[in-house]
């Protein structure tokens, strides 16, 4: 393998619906930074039939995009995706290919760089280009998230990671910049299809996102039961934000899965995050630590979580919050008034 045939940056884009998902916009942007400082371009791939606004990913940085449409594209499936992605990096030879970390990349991503024969660093949280051989530096948690491994693929390309949502930052979006979309034609045969989906049914749930919410109002073991879950409801509520959890709450079932923040949960960025009785573990704060205004209420003094925090109050948060919750009531009571 000669490395020096292999330039460019590609995101892989998911499309759910025909709609491209935010993952792959925040994708785009680190792949932007990483592309700029090799002085090379990135390039969004597209595989679908029909896929909206494809037009938008040049809007959010990609120099290139590469559009693979086919019906049997419509709807994600591995062996159809995988050879696809196999013949547009056999023909293109990226350095670099970025994923989500979501259940499609992490389906996809691993297949393909078996069929291409490289390497892959799954849940990356950091990506940095090495200022001594031009090589990614992949970041990740190891060992229990007890550590940070910074991993380097130096004898393969492409170099291929996968990247949680929420981790990386959108550019901001600029709809002057138009890019041309190359068509990329891939012949998907009967054998490449080894199941059949029948039919498609999607989960539909009120409750936002916590990954979409501003304001997240957290609960770990300290808040001691489901029960006084209650309270933090009530600040979210006047607050207009959102409850999201820790991973002991969630292990001790007091809150669902789908509100657990952290490594083995998800990543968010709220403007406020109120974190109540969580101690502030190392695998929590990878999930949170870059939120604007972190709040921190824990009766325990040395809590890792206060090093972390904007703003930290010691004391029993059955105490504390009910404190507060009156205060914002008042507060919203004399904005009432005026």
């Amino acid at each position: 393998m000669n490395k020096q045939d292999y330039r460019g940056v590609f995101v892989f884009v998911e499309q759910k619906n025909k709609e491209i998902e935010n993952v792959s916009l925040e994708l785009i942007g680190e792949g932007k930074k990483l592309a700029q400082e090799l002085k090379q371009k990135v390039t969004a791939v597209v595989l679908g039939k029909g896929v909206k606004e494809i037009e938008k990913l040049g809007y959010y940085g990609a120099d290139n995009i590469i559009y693979v449409e086919n019906q049997d594209l419509d709807i994600y499936m591995t062996e159809p995706y995988t050879k696809a992605l196999k013949e547009v990096i056999e023909d293109k030879k990226p350095e670099i290919v970025l994923f989500g970390a979501t259940a499609i990349g992490r389906d996809v991503a691993p297949r393909l760089a078996g069929r291409i024969h490289t390497g892959l660093t799954a849940d990356c949280t950091k990506l940095e280009i090495n200022e001594e051989n031009s090589d990614l530096m992949m970041t990740r948690p190891a060992f229990g998230g007890n550590i940070m491994a910074t991993i380097e693929c130096p004898d393969h390309r492409p170099q291929m990671a996968t990247v949680r949502p929420g981790v990386m930052q959108k550019e901001e979006k600029d709809t002057t910049k138009k890019v041309e979309i190359e068509k990329f034609a891939v012949d998907i045969e009967e054998k490449d299809k080894t199941y059949e989906i029948l039919e498609v049914v999607e989960e539909k749930s009120n409750k936002i996102d916590i990954q979409e919410a501003n304001i997240l109002v957290s609960g770990g073991r300290g808040v001691g039961n489901s029960d006084n879950f209650s309270l933090l409801e009530e600040t979210a509520q006047i607050l207009g934000g959102v409850v999201s959890s820790s991973r002991a709450a969630v292990d001790s079932d007091w809150m669902p899965k789908e509100v657990q923040v952290g490594q083995t949960g998800k990543t968010v960025r709220p403007d406020l995050y109120i974190a109540c009785g969580i101690s502030g573990a190392i695998q929590h704060l990878a999930g949170m630590e870059e939120s604007e205004f972190i709040v921190a209420i824990n009766k325990d003094e040395t809590a890792p979580i206060f090093e972390s925090s904007d703003v930290g109050i010691v004391g029993d948060l059955n105490k504390v919050i009910p404190a507060l919750n009156e205060e914002l009531k008042k507060i919203e009571k004399e904005k009432e008034s005026l």
